[in-house]
């Protein structure tokens, strides 16, 4: 039996601004958009297997301070690449810095925090 992760659930600021940062980053498309819980908007966007879920409540509250010591908090969302270069460049064009820099068996990696603040594992095996 093969068990794969179908997505992850993020809440986001402004939708627009997160499709189009994940969609030049990792090369993903916009699966589906539209209306969701709480009279919130969603999009998936992603691959034919695998995606985000962005989602946009109408009556946004402000983040965790610190995911890392909140329990239930997200504290990153893992990428995997094949050109961590070119991801890199990508992430800095629109804006954001690279940061955690490290080569590890068996790959190679960095992270980045998006406009909201998630952050996210860039990691490539190649």
């Amino acid at each position: 039996m093969v068990t794969k992760l179908e997505h992850v659930n993020v809440t986001v600021s402004d939708l627009d601004r997160s499709i189009a940062l994940v969609q030049d980053v990792f090369g993903w498309k916009l699966r589906w958009r539209g209306g969701s819980i709480h009279s919130g908007e969603s999009a998936h966007v992603g691959d034919d297997e695998t995606y985000v879920a962005l989602y946009r409540h109408p009556e946004q509250a402000g983040r965790p301070v610190d995911s890392y010591t909140t329990t239930g908090g997200l504290n990153h969302i893992g990428v995997l690449v094949e050109d961590l270069d070119a991801v890199e460049a990508k992430v800095k064009a629109a804006g954001l810095e690279p940061h955690s820099h490290a080569d590890y068996e068996p790959g190679r990696r960095f992270y980045f925090r998006d406009h909201d603040g998630t952050e996210w594992e860039v990691v490539s095996y190649l």
